[in-house]
């Protein structure tokens, strides 16, 4: 496969995923909706020109062009202005509440959203965004759990020839190189190591301690070749090695010079691949993966505000700050193609992680993101219905009348200029994604 048609596979896959989120999400409100006897005219997963659709009952569901969100039509979100407090004519909030409610025949009024229980209610709008929690978790677990992480395995992708005079550098074999411990062995590129010297080798890591306690003595090391389990002896010799920080820099003494130590050395390579997280750590790094998306979504103003200035040039862009849909794209394609028609390309496994990853942090990102109490996000809707039951369960104590639903309506105007700020805040980011991308 191409490097270009693999590129945009991987964004036609990203696409796809969004669209099955957004579709799911929506289902988490219509369902609860009609269970409660809602009146849902429209399921549209999409918006912009219509490309298909289909009535189902009372329902009409369909996809339209631009898939960026989606939308259900629940009748009645709005309630009615209060007696006494009339609304301008012809304002948006007049004009929003007529159209919430003007589907409605006179036999349906008690299918309006706004007549629900606040606890129903709450049901409704929170089911998209749990919908998507669950979402996130299930994409993340499956590719921590079952797909694994990137990571050197304890699967050969090379074997020196020699113990070259420069090993660090990467220097070519000559003839008056000794043959490297691994090649005298009869190593191949390919092999597994399963264990050396007695200790069980799942991973790169594990063969490297392995190897460090073995030393220079000589080792049973069991491989699997293929199918097959095969034990060689090797003995590992010792060489000069550079040591390196904790920042993976070359350590110095006071004259400059690069410091080594004397390390056993076989002369194997591992190739990359993936490791399933163990179990029992997976919720716990899910965990940390929602609580960083939280904290993003507190922290969004700054997020922002570094985003714009890596965009103006004014400093470096954070590789797990801000990025618009673009951005996410780009970063799809680049997994997808990654290495494509090369001997490097990167493993199937392990762009699938990134992938399954991707689509698991942008529905955490929907389900934090949602949470925001502003209209319109269903935050709002939420934050709507919490008011409602806090001002009648506050009523009830103090032996007052029902003060009835909350007119939700009256917050159209922030919710209109949140909306605007939202639309910039998406243009900004697709801007910086263009002149300064992760």
């Amino acid at each position: 496969m191409s490097h270009t048609l693999a590129y945009i596979l991987g964004i036609v896959v990203l696409i796809i995923g969004i669209g099955l989120s957004v579709a799911l999400h929506e289902l988490g409100h219509m369902l609860p909706a009609k269970h409660f006897g809602v009146k849902v005219p429209e399921y549209f997963i999409g918006f912009g020109p219509k490309l298909w659709s289909t009535r189902r009952g009372e329902t009409e569901y369909g996809i339209k062009a631009i898939w960026l969100g989606g939308y259900v039509r629940l009748l009645g979100m709005l309630p009615p202005a209060r007696p006494g407090h009339p609304d301008k004519p012809g304002s948006m909030v007049a004009e929003a509440r007529a159209e919430s409610l003007d589907e409605l025949g006179p036999d349906e009024q008690d299918r309006a959203f706004y007549r629900l229980s606040v606890p129903k209610k709450l049901l409704v709008m929170a089911g998209g965004i749990l919908t998507n929690l669950a979402l996130g978790v299930i994409c993340l677990t499956v590719a921590l759990g079952v797909i694994g992480q990137p990571a050197y395995t304890a699967t050969l992708a090379s074997v020196s020839e020699c113990v070259s005079s420069d090993i660090d550098a990467g220097a070519a074999c000559t003839d008056a190189d000794p043959t490297s411990p691994a090649a005298a062995a009869g190593l191949q590129v390919g092999d597994t190591i399963v264990s050396w010297d007695g200790d069980p080798t799942a991973t790169w890591a594990e063969v490297q301690a392995a190897i460090a306690a073995s030393g220079t003595e000589p080792a049973d090391v069991v491989v699997e070749r293929d199918g097959q389990a095969l034990t060689l002896t090797i003995t590992a010799v010792e060489v000069p090695r550079t040591v390196y920080d904790a920042e993976g820099n070359p350590v110095t003494d006071a004259s400059g010079e690069v410091i080594t130590e004397p390390r056993p050395y076989v002369g194997i390579g591992p190739s990359l691949g993936t490791v399933r997280t163990p179990a029992g750590e997976i919720p716990r790094v899910v965990g940390d993966a929602v609580g960083q998306t939280l904290k993003a979504i507190v922290t969004l103003p700054a997020g922002l505000y570094h985003a714009v200035a890596a965009g103006l040039g004014l400093e470096e862009r954070n590789a797990e700050g801000l990025v618009s849909l673009v951005g996410v794209g780009r970063i799809a394609g680049e997994v997808s193609s990654a290495g494509t028609g090369t001997d490097m390309g990167l493993p199937f496994s392990v762009r699938l992680f990134s992938m399954l990853s991707l689509l698991g942090s942008l529905n955490l990102a929907l389900f934090a993101f949602n949470l925001i109490p502003l209209l319109p996000l269903d935050g709002g809707h939420v934050a709507g219905a919490c008011w409602e039951g806090i001002r009648r369960l506050w009523a009830r104590a103090h032996g007052n009348p029902d003060p009835g639903y909350a007119d939700t309506a009256r917050m159209l105007p922030v919710g209109q200029v949140v909306f605007y700020l939202l639309i910039l805040m998406a243009v900004l980011l697709i801007w910086v994604d263009i002149v300064a991308p992760i």
